[in-house]
């Protein structure tokens, strides 16, 4: 009996050791197989290969700028029955044929092609006299949606905003010299553009006199 249970142990240390050594063994030869075929850094190799090809597979397609259709400003603002008479009879050439308009382009309503801003000038020093907005309806005709004639006024596009400036002068202010002015953001929505917020600003005297509004201001 006692030699029974002297051998029982021994047996289960003897095959313990065996699978612990067969384990090691088992783990070495998968860590060397990884080894040679991966250039000895593993699966890790791989890693930023596929991420790279996942992000380019998802990788938005930028689409191509669109090219705005550049109108004759001129004939649009004098066809435009909501353009004040004054506006159409100040609008004259400067120079030949150079006419004080300023023009841009841009997407403020949404549509499928550019709105177009018009911007009407005095010849001698530049005062916004009135200000338009054009929506495209394709084919080359456009509708005015939006216009300002309280001289002086000038309009640009800020960020898809159609942002309007208008001088303010306070009694005895000469024509070259407001006191300040009114910045007015408007914002396309429901088929017409509703004001969003506007700002005040006074001009200081010591500068002198501020010049009217001109584009990029």
């Amino acid at each position: 009996m006692r030699g029974l249970t002297g051998t029982g142990p021994t047996r289960s240390r003897t095959s313990a050791r065996a699978a612990i050594t067969a384990t090691a063994v088992l783990a070495a030869v998968v860590l060397f197989a990884g080894g040679c075929g991966t250039g000895g850094t593993g699966a890790r190799d791989e890693g930023p290969a596929r991420a790279d090809s996942v992000a380019s597979a998802a990788a938005p397609v930028a689409s191509p700028s669109r090219t705005p259709e550049r109108v004759d400003a001129v004939r649009l603002i004098k066809a435009d029955p909501a353009v004040s008479a004054q506006v159409k009879r100040e609008l004259e050439p400067c120079v030949a044929d150079e006419y004080p308009i300023d023009v841009s382009y841009g997407n403020l309503t949404g549509g499928a092609v550019d709105d177009v801003i018009v911007n009407v000038l005095t010849c001698g020093d530049a005062v916004g006299v009135g200000s338009y907005v054009y929506r495209g309806q394709g084919g080359g005709a456009y509708v005015n949606v939006f216009s300002a004639e309280e001289p002086p006024v000038y309009a640009e596009i800020d960020r898809g905003d159609l942002v309007v400036t208008k001088q303010v002068y306070d009694r005895g202010d000469p024509v070259s010299s407001p006191s300040g002015e009114n910045v007015i953001t408007y914002r396309w929505a429901s088929g017409r553009f509703g004001e969003e917020y506007r700002t005040h600003n006074d001009y200081g005297q010591v500068a002198g006199p501020v010049p009217s509004p001109m584009p990029g201001s």
